[in-house]
């Protein structure tokens, strides 16, 4: 007969035993797909039960959203209080219910304050309520707050620059999906910038949204031999229309100084140096119909901004009116032998601008662009090939902007050999290029005026197309990070004009929207 030390042995030897690998994977697969099966068969059910049920007529007494503590009760009621079946002519039927609080949670989930999924549960109301009736059934909407405080700092590289930054968001501050979001950052290039925006969205709709910010920032311009210090402030309101049109209309007033010049900076900078002030007001549409905005497969996106500033009512020291366009298709293409999508996929894009000079006041005469306010075209995020800001009118070595633009790229992307084409890498080969002019002059000497300034205007535009356009080609590396997209790019200029810096070789590229 075994005495109880020896079993205790046994157990102790079996808990020393290694557990074979494979083993516990594969039991660890077998209950992930015994889990997955019943939640499956689950789903099924209750879809089977809602479909049997779909066409019954229900009234909503009552939607509840559980576990919303630092949410204002008010600020909840815009979105559902319009649901309950008091306040609709008809009753619903149990599918139009259901779509109509989903509805209401998809709105939740745009305000940024809840965790996702948002659970939706249905019950019948207690029947010893006198004021019931059979039809009748309650909401719950079972949601899980997100942090209301978010702190983070790190460090960037890219662009030829190295940075490090601080960011504190503040989530849900008067319980009405507020936001007040702080950044500070430190760098090589912008030596300092600290900015705060509060964001709240209107009568409780996610899909319009006011904003109010302030910045101070002081960039060291190398490229054009300065510093830029600006201070400053913007509102904005900010709609989603249909078809996925997005609006945005805003003010801005900033103060700008041109200081810290180099002791070789151009006679245009020193012209430009010193203070000025800008009050402008802004439209901006956009039309996202990509399937990723980092590193998108397939659809495509459109975007117009208009500037006017110094016109009218609006004062400040400058007087334009600025407008941009920018527009990128990409198109899958089909591998043969590869069922669904290949990872292989064509990505054109296009970005075209103007400054029109307005007069200021009371002035007859318009006002030149100043440095500040002129486009910058070149560098890894921008035209490829190219250092920063190196195509476009140079003095001496100082790229001074121009007045009219336009860039265009073409890149073709594929996975990388042995890499999911799920995972955010691909391959791409790539020919990009662009102009960047200043305005015109007209033939006689002197200034431009009003009456001269749609023709220089036609003619600077019309020079764009005289001759190819500055252009380099290469290949490199993508990863679509989240927040941003990175590339690693060897690039070979193939046309460059007289003053334009290109860069052949490698080149490090960080951005949002890279052409």
């Amino acid at each position: 007969m075994a005495s109880p030390l020896d079993s205790e042995d046994d157990i102790f030897e079996n808990l020393q035993k290694r557990v074979d690998p494979k083993l516990q994977e594969e039991k660890s697969r077998a209950v992930h797909e015994r889990q997955r099966g019943q939640y499956e068969k689950a789903q099924k059910r209750l879809a089977e039960l809602i479909d049997n049920n779909s066409t019954l007529p229900c009234t909503i007494s009552s939607i509840r959203i559980l576990n919303a503590n630092h949410t204002r009760v008010g600020f909840l009621e815009r979105i559902f209080k319009p649901l309950l079946s008091a306040n609709q002519d008809r009753p619903y039927t149990l599918a139009e219910a259901i779509q109509e609080v989903s509805i209401g949670a998809e709105k939740l989930h745009k305000l940024d304050i809840f965790h996702q999924p948002i659970s939706l549960f249905i019950d019948k109301p207690s029947k010893t309520e006198p004021s019931t009736t059979p039809t009748d059934i309650e909401i719950y909407l079972s949601v899980k707050e997100k942090s209301r405080f978010i702190l983070k700092t790190g460090t960037d590289v890219g662009n030829a620059e190295g940075s490090a930054y601080g960011n504190l968001l503040w989530r849900n501050i008067f319980g009405g999906a507020e936001t007040l979001n702080l950044n500070a950052s430190l760098g090589t290039r912008t030596r300092s910038a600290y900015q705060a925006s509060f964001e709240t969205p209107i009568l409780s709709n996610p899909d319009v949204r006011w904003e109010l910010g302030g910045l101070a920032s002081s960039t060291q311009k190398s490229f054009a031999s300065h510093e830029e210090v600006l201070k400053g402030g913007w509102t904005k309101l900010r709609w989603l229309a249909a078809g996925g049109n997005r609006h945005e209309v805003g003010y801005n007033g900033t103060w700008r100084q041109v200081t810290g010049l180099a002791s070789n900076a151009s006679p245009t900078v020193r012209t430009d140096a010193g203070d000025s002030v800008k009050s402008s007001v802004s439209y901006t549409w956009v039309n996202d119909q990509r399937d990723n905005p980092i590193l998108p497969l397939r659809g495509i996106y459109s975007k117009a901004m208009n500037e006017l500033a110094g016109w009218g009512p609006l004062q400040g020291d400058v007087a334009f009116w600025k407008s941009e366009v920018e527009t990128q298709a990409a198109v899958p293409i089909p591998i043969p032998g590869i069922q669904g999508d290949s990872g292989v996929s064509v990505t054109t894009g296009l970005r075209a601008g103007f400054i029109y000079p307005l007069c200021l006041g009371s002035d007859s005469t318009p006002k030149a662009s100043r440095l500040n306010d002129r486009f910058q075209l070149g560098g890894p995020a921008d035209v490829r090939g190219f250092r920063l800001s190196g195509l476009g009118p140079r003095d001496g070595t100082d790229a001074v902007g121009g007045d009219v633009y336009a860039a265009g790229s073409a890149n073709i992307l594929f996975p990388l050999p042995r890499v999911s084409i799920d995972r955010p890498f691909r391959m791409q080969a790539f020919i990009n290029g662009g102009r960047l002019l200043a305005l015109k002059r007209p033939e006689k000497e002197g200034n431009v005026d009003s009456q001269s300034v749609p023709k220089s205007m036609a003619a600077t535009i019309a020079e764009l197309g005289n001759g190819l356009p500055s252009m380099a080609a290469g290949f490199g590396v993508v990863y679509a990070h989240p927040v941003a997209r990175f590339e690693l790019n060897f690039s070979l200029p193939l046309v460059l004009r007289k003053g334009e810096d290109a860069r052949k070789g490698l080149q490090f590229g960080v951005g949002i929207n890279l052409l």
